[in-house]
């Protein structure tokens, strides 16, 4: 009989070894408690992204990894995984517009019921935000908040706040994110929570431009007339073709 797995402390999987250089972009959705990689796996992905790679972080992906320092610097902020004070500052946009990195004490990650909330985009000149609305809905998603890391190399695009009335901070939070590592690019996306926070037209173009930006550092793909905007959100229903 094999081994059995403690799915709390999950173990690496020692044939997990992609070869990231036959791809122009990695995508991850690994998510909290994920299997650590194997130190060949995180060399391999570190030397990828230094040599010009792409790596695109959804959702929880960034509650992945967090004694992998270089991996943190590629994401920018996490949350969870007893992230702290230890790991960098929080992050953040006050109600003022002033960005802030809070260097006090306490744990990273955190948030408040799934809703729908209102993105507003920080830097409408990059080529992922250019064109999108100054503000815009997501469809029911989950506003992560109190991330902290090292934010190195990071420029915070756009911003989410959450309006449920239980939201576990006052302030707007990093939603999608840009970063170099290297000479490589990541585009770094807290939404993404589940199949409608997908079929959300707010996530599916930032993901698909951000997918795009990260792979070749250019987007070609224009905003489309149905995407979402301050006052309501739009969704694509997703559709299995046979």
């Amino acid at each position: 009989m094999g081994e059995t797995q403690d799915l709390k402390n999950p173990k690496p999987d020692p044939d997990f070894i992609p070869n990231f250089n036959k791809y122009d972009v990695v995508i991850s959705n690994f998510g909290w408690k994920a299997a650590e990689w194997p130190k060949e796996t995180q060399t391999a992905l570190e030397d990828y992204m230094k040599a010009g790679g792409g790596f695109v972080s959804v959702h929880a992906a960034d509650n992945s990894f967090p004694d992998w320092l270089e991996y943190n610097k590629m994401i920018g902020l996490g949350g969870w995984g007893d992230r702290n004070e230890k790991d960098g500052p929080y992050v953040y946009y006050t109600n003022e517009g002033e960005l802030v990195r809070d260097h006090s004490a306490g744990n990273a990650g955190a948030h408040g019921p799934q809703h729908l909330f209102p993105i507003t985009v920080r830097v409408a000149d990059h080529p992922i935000t250019k064109g999108m609305p100054k503000v815009w809905m997501t469809t029911k998603d989950e506003c992560y908040a109190k991330l902290r890391g090292p934010g190195e190399n990071m420029i915070i695009l756009a911003t989410g706040k959450d309006m449920s009335g239980e939201a576990p901070t006052d302030r707007h939070e990093p939603m999608l994110m840009v970063l170099t590592y290297g000479k490589g690019r990541i585009f770094h996306t807290t939404l993404g929570h589940d199949d409608y926070s997908c079929e959300g037209v707010g996530f599916i173009v930032s993901f698909l431009r951000g997918v795009e930006w990260a792979a070749t550092g250019k987007v070609t793909q224009p905003i489309p007339s149905d995407f979402p905007g301050p006052e309501k959100a739009t969704s694509r229903k997703f559709e299995l073709k046979k």
